[in-house]
């Protein structure tokens, strides 16, 4: 089992900044691939960036070139660097993890292991 706790969200306007972090625990090993998404009111739940234990990533359409995930693998923490921030960033994001071989992407199907969200309200 992997205990994942999200960090780090608020309001911001437009334009801001935001650093997310995500704290895993309980596991025997580290996570092989992490990723964080996002659900928007009234939208489905969206992947923004993903991230495979060698540190390769991978982004959503939407958030490349503004938004950058990384992982420090010693202390089991995911993060995710958010620049530009506009008000269609707003929404729930979660942090998610798999402890099986993954393609670190940001398919929902990949990751078994889901935190509780953290609110990101970014105003016009």
């Amino acid at each position: 089992q992997v205990q994942l706790v999200e960090s780090g969200g608020g309001s911001v306007q437009a334009g801001g900044s935001l650093r997310l972090s995500c704290a895993a625990s309980g596991a025997t090993y580290r996570p092989y691939c992490m990723a964080w998404f996002r659900q928007g009111p009234g939208k489905e739940r969206e992947g923004v960036a993903g991230i495979d234990e060698d540190g390769n990533t991978r982004y959503g359409d939407s958030v490349k070139g503004r938004f950058t995930i990384s992982r420090i693998n010693a202390k089991l923490t995911l993060y995710l660097q958010m620049n530009s921030l506009k008000p269609e960033d707003t929404g729930v994001y979660y942090c998610a993890a798999t402890l099986t071989p993954c393609f670190g992407g940001t398919t929902s199907y990949e990751y078994h292991y889901w935190g509780q969200g953290t609110q990101v309200t970014v105003s016009s």
